[in-house]
């Protein structure tokens, strides 16, 4: 890679209000789920505005697929920090997260009454499009990442691996056995490939970090049930799913569910409620803390609690990409760690693979119609180089009209 790219790609900084403005674009216009939003970032920070390379894009989400918590908003995170400091990670989270979280606790206030929004035509259309967004990223990723048959055959094996153990376990463990195959069988010679990261954290803050993430996990248990407190035992609670969920948001709510309906902080037809909510608004589904947050019966409810449970859920995620990202980062430019992360970066690929069959194909291709509402879309972002907010509006326009004439 030559000095200028270098260049252009890490000692380039932006400013707050602009990590702010484009992520608040995604988080407007990102519906799919956490794969579909890996594409999104994919298309706009590796494709068109260049502040990525391939190599690094992929090291980042390689490293937040190990990290519990939900891996598209850790990569936002890490973007943002890259692009203007620990405060542009927060920018990036705020204008990722908030439109969604906003549009929950509105429908905790009541919004729920315009009825169930899943089976509306314009929705299905979006649906279709993060089918051509991920099947984008997913093109993209494996030309770059598997260029042999060697790396080919480690994304098709953890294909398998996680069609056939369909758990954060299984995925978990088709990345662990990319990188110790790239470890024991690939070279490490990576041709300037990996490009060095301009890091806004030293690592005295990481130590810092990682520790708070501990202290906060052992000792918020503790504090809840020497003092009787239902914020507390909230923040607590909400803490420890975004501590120790791996797998993202689909793994994360029915976890919710035995923590909080159980108790009785919640009804079910409720929480049902906004589970359907938070499939149907963009962003990640992390926000959905917001709305429980909100519908729950007992104080604090409301606006607070929904940005109490908020910040509880994600407050991990900033803890450990913090924490973890000036090692990784040193880690990678070993030839060794290089030979595990092609191995692992495959691996990702296969994942990514299978999430684009299920769930996202299998939710949203349901007819002809659908494939081809899809092949236009990916044609217009491969091909026409549309950007993908327009073709979000024009697969919901297209979806509401093949619903009318059908």
């Amino acid at each position: 890679m030559s000095a200028d790219c270098e260049t252009t790609l890490n000692k380039r900084r932006g400013s707050l209000l602009e990590v702010l403005g484009v992520f608040l674009r995604l988080g407007v216009t990102s519906f799919g789920g956490p794969v579909a939003h890996l594409g999104y970032f994919h298309a706009e920070f590796v494709g068109r505005r260049k502040w990525l390379d391939e190599a690094a894009y992929s090291d980042i989400v390689a490293l937040c697929q190990f990290l519990p918590g939900p891996a598209s908003s850790q990569v936002g995170i890490i973007i943002g920090m890259l692009r203007a400091g620990l405060a542009g990670g927060l920018a990036a989270w705020i204008g990722f997260t908030m439109p969604s979280a906003l549009a929950l606790i509105g429908f905790a206030y009541g919004v729920g009454r315009l009825g169930d929004l899943s089976q509306v035509a314009w929705l299905h259309g979006l649906k279709v499009v993060a089918v051509a967004v991920v099947a984008q990223a997913v093109w993209g990723m494996a030309r770059n990442l598997c260029p042999d048959r060697d790396r080919a055959t480690i994304a098709v094996a953890a294909t398998l691996l996680t069609l056939a153990v369909p758990t954060a376990s299984g995925q978990i463990g088709a990345i662990a056995a990319g990188g110790v195959i790239g470890w024991l069988f690939l070279s490490g010679e990576n041709n300037g490939a990996t490009t060095p990261l301009s890091i806004p954290i030293t690592r005295p803050i990481a130590i810092a970090s990682l520790a708070l993430f501990a202290v906060l996990l052992l000792g918020l248990p503790i504090l809840a049930n020497a003092i009787p407190n239902p914020t507390i035992e909230l923040i607590s609670g909400f803490y420890r799913s975004g501590s120790l969920v791996f797998g993202g948001g689909h793994v994360v709510l029915p976890l919710l569910q035995q923590a909080f309906v159980s108790p009785g902080w919640i009804d079910r037809d409720a929480f049902l409620a906004g589970y359907g909510a938070a499939q149907a608004v963009p962003g990640p589904l992390f926000t959905f803390a917001a709305y429980l947050g909100a519908a729950m019966t007992s104080e604090p409810n409301g606006w607070a609690g929904g940005l109490i449970c908020l910040t509880a859920i994600f407050l991990p995620s900033f803890l450990l990409v913090v924490g973890a990202l000036p090692f990784w980062d040193a880690l990678r430019h070993r030839a060794a760690a290089q030979s595990a992360l092609k191995g692992i970066n495959a691996s990702v690929v296969g994942i990514l693979l299978r999430a684009l069959y299920t769930p996202v194909w299998t939710s949203a291709i349901l007819g002809p119609a659908d494939f081809g509402l899809g092949l236009l879309a990916f044609l217009l972002l491969v091909l026409w180089r549309t950007p993908p907010w327009l073709v979000v509006i024009l697969g919901a326009f297209g979806a509401t009209l093949i619903a009318m004439v059908a």
